[in-house]
């Protein structure tokens, strides 16, 4: 296992000479706490293969991103306490031991709410549509290059951040369930329900709404960001949200059997409760 490794912006460098600099001017710590980055996106990156692991963290520090990058699953979930104050994670698909598909529902597990996109080689739709069902963000070919990735952590991230009301006390109640809304948790019947960032965005949407359906297009926006695309067709992005329907409604089944709040209005999309007629 490899230590855990930190690169900042150089623009911080100055200011930390005694933590030492590499020479493309960006710091390095072994340490296990976060360098003072005022503003930067603080990002954890798994990724096995060593050589693009440094090359990426060192231009995306270019780019304003803190990074703590890690060389495998067990190295990030030894560090769990570094996701209480980041961002955004970026997982490499094929890691060894612990792949990236299989490292995500154990962070779940443990707590960790924060957005995860995938970036990986195997571009296949399989996969792409895998990640979407285990509650990634995102999914991005490296082949698209850093550009593509800074632009997309960046939207990932001002959404996530966006969410975020400013009132930490404001809850969302109906009826059994309560939305708490500045730690996007779902609870139903005092048991949290167990969803992620994106399921929990959905909910959020629909019981906002309750009684008006809101459209599929609406929903995969709130589940990704407004304008990305995925699926197969002019229309596929409608499977990825049935399937996160499906998903949504299996875990409050679990907890309640009897759960029905979501309702479906076939090629058009969801409502929260009984439709109002009227709308």
């Amino acid at each position: 296992m490899q230590n855990v490794l930190t690169i900042a912006p150089a623009a911080d460098a100055p200011a930390r000479n005694a933590m030492g600099l590499s020479a493309e001017g960006t710091v390095e710590t072994p340490d296990h706490a976060w360098p003072e980055t005022p503003g930067a996106i603080r990002l954890l990156f798994v990724e096995d293969d060593t050589y693009y692991r440094e090359v990426l963290a060192r231009e995306l520090a270019e780019h304003g991103f803190v990074i703590r990058s890690f060389a495998d699953a067990a190295s990030l979930l030894d560090s769990i306490a570094l996701a209480a104050d980041a961002d955004v994670i970026l997982l490499d698909w094929a890691l060894p031991r612990t792949s990236g598909i299989d490292l995500l529902p154990q962070l779940r597990r443990r707590g960790v709410a924060l957005p995860v996109v995938f970036l990986t080689g195997r571009a296949l739709t399989t996969h792409e549509s895998l990640a979407f069902d285990r509650g990634a963000i995102d999914f991005i070919d490296k082949a698209r290059g850093v550009e593509v990735v800074v632009r997309r952590l960046k939207r990932v991230v001002d959404t996530s951040r966006s969410a975020a009301p400013p009132d930490s006390e404001k809850l969302l109640v109906r009826g059994k369930l309560v939305l708490k809304q500045s730690i996007s948790r779902a609870t139903w019947g005092d048991v949290d329900v167990g969803l992620t960032v994106g399921e929990y965005n959905i909910v959020h949407l629909l019981a906002s709404n309750v009684g008006r359906y809101v459209t599929y297009r609406a929903i995969y926006d709130c589940l990704h960001y407004v304008g990305f695309i995925a699926g197969s067709g002019d229309d596929g992005y409608r499977a990825n949200v049935r399937s996160a329907i499906k998903r949504i409604r299996n875990k409050f089944r679990e907890l309640d059997p009897t759960f029905a709040e979501i309702e479906n209005y076939t090629a058009f999309g969801y409502c929260w409760g009984k439709p109002d007629n009227t709308t």
